[in-house]
């Protein structure tokens, strides 16, 4: 089948198998550095935005993207462009070790953050429990999400 949508703001279109995963078109097809991790849907790695929510894209079918509009870790912060204020907290609260759970955890707050609101620290853990760290523990980078809405709060 024919599959077209759009990926960080440009257009995309594939053919594909109808049960193909998500993560297989847009790492293998359209070259993002969307990982995989557990490829069960339980670890968070490769985590992108459908539409602004977070889904697993090793379980994700690629066939429910038509038309729609899909988000990788790429979107978040050009390469030549400063980091996203997420990208900057978990770094600044040393949340980042291997490097291997980051980008989803990074999808994840995004889309949480992006919601407007400022979330609770049971809202932000709630919202991480699909994202697996085996090295910083969950603290550190849940005072980094919430850094980032106190920082968003602070007068210029």
């Amino acid at each position: 089948m024919k599959c077209s949508f759009t990926l960080n703001g440009r257009a995309v279109e594939a053919e594909i198998d109808g049960l193909t995963p998500l993560l297989r078109l847009v790492r293998d097809h359209a070259g993002t550095g969307t990982k995989l991790g557990c490829g069960e849907g339980r670890c968070g790695a490769c985590t992108v935005l459908v539409e602004g929510e977070p889904v697993a894209s090793c379980l994700y079918p690629a066939a429910n993207v038509e038309g729609r509009q899909v988000r990788s870790i790429e979107s978040i912060a050009a390469p030549d462009a400063p980091l996203s204020p997420v990208q900057d907290a978990l770094l600044d609260g040393g949340a980042v070790q291997c490097g291997a759970c980051i980008p989803g955890v990074v999808m994840t707050l995004t889309a949480l953050l992006e919601k407007g609101n400022r979330p609770s620290e049971e809202r932000v853990r709630t919202e991480l429990v699909g994202n697996i760290c085996r090295c910083t523990g969950y603290h550190k980078i849940v005072e980094s999400a919430l850094a980032v809405t106190t920082a968003s709060e602070e007068p210029a």
